[in-house]
């Protein structure tokens, strides 16, 4: 009930943040981005892909996603935590009788809450996308949640690290900073290694699995989750 109140109270606080215009922007500004190739190339695309249209541009999407999910943790993750630095409420914040490991975990779920929107309105409007230029009616659901959801759970450490910088440091530059640099990384994920979590939500692997990514990305965020959560517990306030 504690963590209901306190996702409220931290929904409240972002209210005039613009936060939705930029999730918006994330999930249908990847369909707008495909929309513009076909329009370019519709004819070649559809005569190049005939066998598959619809494997082809969600393989498309998830490509262009990847990056824009990556910045987008790290944006909206300062967002959420830069309302307490901005006005330097941190001590208020703290002082109200709240555990400090609800107020990390409401921050957290809220950050994740806002990216399974996006990605909601990434397979929507995928599916609309798809169905305006006929791709056909015989729409493969499992891959187009595969490619809409997994790697939000493959970038789960991600998601993990930029929110544990955002709320350490009051200095949003150097979080975003970091968000920008993983970014352009994840444009070259599929010449990095396996085991590198800026690859993982490509869901690309030597095991052609991509349930082994998105695995690995939720076992390895929780525990950095976790070491945020100590961390914040721990810190001093100032």
């Amino acid at each position: 009930m504690m963590l209901l109140q306190l996702l409220a109270v931290e929904r409240l606080k972002i209210r005039r943040k613009a936060i939705w215009p930029l999730i918006a922007a994330g999930g249908f500004g990847v369909v707008l981005l495909q929309a513009a190739n076909y329009a370019l190339r519709y004819d070649y695309l559809m005569k190049l892909n005939a066998d598959n249209p619809w494997g082809h541009m969600l393989s498309e999407m998830h490509f262009l996603a990847v990056p824009s999910l990556i910045m987008g943790l790290a944006i909206i993750a300062s967002m959420i935590a830069g309302v307490e630095h901005a006005t330097n409420s941190w001590k208020q914040t703290l002082a109200l009788p709240l555990s400090r490991l609800s107020v990390y975990a409401a921050k957290f779920v809220l950050l994740m809450g806002l990216m399974f929107a996006a990605c909601t309105m990434l397979a929507v409007g995928t599916v609309v996308l798809g169905l305006c230029l006929s791709l056909g009616t015989d729409i493969p659901y499992t891959e187009l949640l595969r490619v809409s959801y997994l790697p939000l759970l493959a970038a789960l450490p991600i998601g993990a690290v930029q929110l544990w910088l955002s709320v350490s440091l009051a200095n949003q530059a150097i979080p975003l900073t970091v968000g920008v640099l993983g970014t352009v990384v994840s444009m070259f994920g599929m010449t990095l290694g396996d085991f590198v979590p800026y690859k993982w939500p490509m869901l690309d692997n030597q095991w052609n699995e991509p349930l082994i990514p998105a695995a690995l990305g939720l076992t390895v965020g929780l525990l950095i989750y976790v070491a945020g959560s100590v961390h914040f517990v721990r810190k001093d306030v100032k």
